[in-house]
């Protein structure tokens, strides 16, 4: 199979995983493998985690994140690199960790010895499609389950047949006999026309407006209260863990506290799912530290007692489609939570930054109350943190664009100016005059909320991306600067071993712009190449032939 789709769903999915429970055994892990990326090691590991500890009688879907085999490198095919680079950071793959997205079916059957068929499909991913997965699992596994290995070769026939994702295109995408209509998949929203025939509109039995996003409010309903607590402490990237009672409320959780600080992204870690046997376990439930910076979601009653010294725990119950006011439950102080307590509670002795926003919550209640859909109640709210994050981070950006040198202090003759210093001081100095008052009306103590937050790992991802960007525009910057230059004119200036170490200088320039992916217009690359051709060809015929041949690290 050779279509992007294929390489799109089945390079970036590195395997399905078929989990079933033998009689006399604890379990057998069957993995057909697209692509040999999974070490033997974590086959056991994969067992438990495809299978969830809480006795979930039916169908439950869930997803789990595990870190990925040190020493392997992960790259998709070129186009899904390319594809991966000018999407927004939620969306992109991360090449530390691997996500599993788990269809669970487990009903009684009288005739095996366990009295239960237990059963996963398991898909593995290097992306963070978490409803697009969801839906392609829901779609296939029950059919699967009914019959055999076989029927996935027909969904894989199915996705090789899949149009490729065109910028403005809504995407028609079949799968099993249904049509998904996938919109905002890897570009932005399409004008209202597809490039299908009008007959194949009348097969479309679903749409998908995201391929990420979660059921916002579903998820944030039993904490309804205190959301924008919750958002303060992802945001400053605290110890947080989720006690559900399945890993379908676990990871749908914990997915939605990482999204609440988008368009940040959350540079922790975080296991939607995490059990005992996971191979961090030791080194996130150990007290001889600190404990780290990761959200957990766990099921298991073993972490009321292993993780009791954590700063901030979250107790949900099971997560319904609100039809009625959400009760408010009160934050509770750590030292009031019992190993057993199974009330939902949030329990944190954390004192907010920032005054409660009152107006969020009666906006969201009014909802309920008139009983507006789930759906429009999760836009309102993840546009309330979506604005928050933005006030939040707009103050930061501007002080980070301000570290960047002035064009006109770019010389082509020089190396690229350096950028300028953080000076945490210095931008504290900017929030009087240019600071989030100007986009938001909550009140508090932003300048407290700022310094924790320079101290957190989603500043320093964020900083570091920032400073890689502005980098790389410097590069881009000197680059175009030494293209409008008359650089032959310059070579005849100098002497011959000048000349030479420029066309080296020039050669390794354009290999640093492929291989950086330096934001240079093809044209300007041409250009340059022409001059380094130029100056080449002015050049004695025996140092010509060197050049030529000579290549650059």
């Amino acid at each position: 199979m050779g279509s992007l789709w294929y390489n799109i769903l089945l390079l970036s999915v590195l395997s399905w995983c078929i989990v079933g429970f033998l009689l006399q055994l604890l379990g057998v892990l069957k993995l057909r493998l697209e692509c040999c990326e999974i070490k033997n090691s974590k086959y056991c590991y994969l067992l438990f985690l495809s299978f969830p500890y809480i006795g979930c009688l039916g169908d439950t879907q869930f997803c789990f994140r595990f870190r990925r085999s040190s020493g392997r490198k992960v790259s998709l095919c070129c186009f899904l690199d390319q594809l991966d680079r000018d999407l927004p950071v939620y969306l992109k793959k991360d090449p530390a960790y691997y996500y599993g997205y788990v269809y669970f079916r487990q009903v009684r059957d009288k005739s095996l010895k366990r009295g239960y068929f237990q059963k996963s499909l398991v898909l593995i991913s290097k992306l963070p499609y978490v409803h697009l997965f969801r839906t392609v699992l829901k779609q296939i596994a029950p059919e699967y389950f009914e019959k055999s290995e076989a029927f996935l070769e027909a969904v894989c026939s199915d996705v090789d047949r899949w149009p490729p994702p065109i910028p403005g295109e809504i995407l028609h995408l079949p799968i099993m006999g249904i049509i998904m209509k996938v919109n905002n998949l890897f570009f932005p929203p399409p004008p209202p026309q597809g490039f299908f025939p009008s007959t194949y509109y009348a097969q479309i039995s679903m749409a998908l407006p995201t391929v990420h996003e979660v059921d916002l409010f579903r998820c944030f309903c039993p904490v309804f209260f205190h959301i924008q607590m919750l958002w303060e402490l992802v945001l400053l990237g605290e110890p947080l863990v989720v006690m559900a009672p399945s890993p379908s409320e676990s990871s749908e959780t914990v997915l939605a506290l990482v999204s609440c600080i988008s368009p940040l992204k959350y540079c922790s870690d975080f296991r939607p799912y995490f059990t005992i046997h996971d191979s961090e376990f030791k080194e996130y439930t150990t007290r001889t530290q600190a404990p780290p910076s990761v959200i957990l979601g766990v099921t298991n009653p073993f972490f009321a007692k292993t993780l009791q010294h954590w700063p901030h725990i979250i107790r949900i119950g099971d997560i319904k489609l609100p039809g009625e006011v959400p009760k408010q439950v009160k934050v509770k102080k750590l030292k009031n939570l019992k190993t057993l307590d199974s009330k939902p509670g949030v329990y944190t002795s954390y004192k907010t930054y920032l005054n409660k926003d009152e107006e969020i919550i009666k906006q969201l209640q009014k909802g309920v109350q008139q009983k507006r859909p789930t759906e429009a109640q999760s836009v309102i709210l993840r546009r309330y943190f979506l604005e928050l994050t933005e006030s939040f981070i707009i103050p930061l950006e501007r002080y980070v664009a301000s570290l960047m040198p002035l064009q006109k202090c770019i010389s082509p003759w020089k190396s690229p100016p350096q950028l300028r210093q953080f000076i945490q001081e210095d931008f504290m100095k900017t929030l009087e005059k240019a600071g989030p008052q100007l986009t938001s009306g909550l009140k508090g103590d932003w300048i407290g909320l700022y310094r924790h937050f320079l101290k957190s790992p989603n500043f320093d991802g964020w900083f570091r991306s920032r400073q890689k960007e502005m980098t790389q525009k410097l590069e881009a910057l000197h680059l175009e600067a030494l293209c409008n230059e008359n650089l032959v004119f310059w070579s005849q200036k100098h002497s011959e071993v000048e000349t030479v170490d420029l066309v080296l200088k020039l050669k390794n320039k354009l290999l640093q712009a492929g291989r950086e992916h330096l934001p240079v217009k093809t044209d300007t690359l041409k250009k340059l190449q022409t001059h380094i051709d130029d100056i080449i060809l002015a050049l004695p015929d025996d140092l010509q032939d060197i050049l030529l041949k000579t290549g650059t690290t």
